[in-house]
């Protein structure tokens, strides 16, 4: 949202205020649904074994172009274009995870693909932990990332509407939906328009790129040194950045 005021200006923040009621609540439901038809993909369709560099200018015009039409018509193509922008940026995720050497054909993939969804908001008023870093999250979505994917690889037909997999939508959406209302609220400023609706969602997709990136580069990694290893590395940065509290001497 930052990244987005930078670039449109000021008069977003006046144009908050003009937001019609009831948006929120049909922005919390149109990311659900678009969260929902991104995990039927996610098993339907990833299925790609060959291992080449990912293309993230082609999703990200194709979301860009996505983003002018919501911004242009308003709230009602807004919440049209939602799914249609998540099924792109998954693409696009699965494309990156292919690049870092995962098997998109693996449940355990496909997983991890919706996983990145979550990790691009702040914390949630259900998180136990007040460390919101890359590591907290996904222990937080570890148990219904696990059990989704032991029911896709027992199942031979992926059914959305399974319990394990209507969960991991709920507790993705709960993370995802903070970061696409503020995608919503900008598109929504009636100065924006279809360019800025362009922008907005080039700017949305191309976080999740960064995070999708990080993500399965660490994921590599772990495969490569063992998870212990890459934590132990990881916490290092951390707490050589100031992000990570150093252990009292005893």
């Amino acid at each position: 949202m930052t990244r987005a005021t930078d670039l449109i200006g000021t008069p977003i923040e006046a144009g908050l205020k003009m937001l019609p009621e009831g948006a929120q609540e049909k922005i919390a439901k149109a990311t659900h649904v678009a969260l929902d038809k991104a995990m039927s993909a996610a098993l339907l369709s990833l299925q790609d074994r060959s291992q080449r560099g990912a293309s993230p200018w082609l999703h990200t015009g194709a979301v860009a172009a996505t983003g002018a039409l919501g911004g242009f018509f308003g709230i009602s193509a807004l919440l049209a274009e939602l799914p249609v922008t998540t099924g792109i940026m998954l693409r696009s995720i699965a494309d990156i995870a292919r690049s870092e050497g995962e098997d998109l054909s693996a449940p355990n993939c496909a997983m991890a693909c919706m996983e990145v969804f979550a990790l691009g908001s702040p914390a949630t008023k259900n998180d136990d932990e007040a460390d919101t870093g890359y590591f907290a999250v996904r222990a937080a979505l570890a148990a219904h990332v696990r059990q989704a994917a032991e029911y896709l690889a027992k199942t031979e037909t992926a059914k959305g509407s399974a319990p394990v997999l209507v969960k991991l939508i709920t507790v993705i959406a709960a993370r995802f939906n903070i970061t696409v209302s503020e995608k919503a609220m900008l598109q929504l400023v009636p100065v924006v328009g279809a360019a800025g609706g362009a922008i907005i969602n080039t700017l949305f997709i191309s976080t999740y790129q960064d995070l999708a990136r990080g993500h399965f580069t660490i994921r590599r990694l772990e495969r490569t040194y063992g998870a212990e290893e890459v934590r132990l590395r990881y916490d290092e940065v951390r707490t050589s950045l100031g992000l990570l509290a150093k252990p009292k001497a005893a």
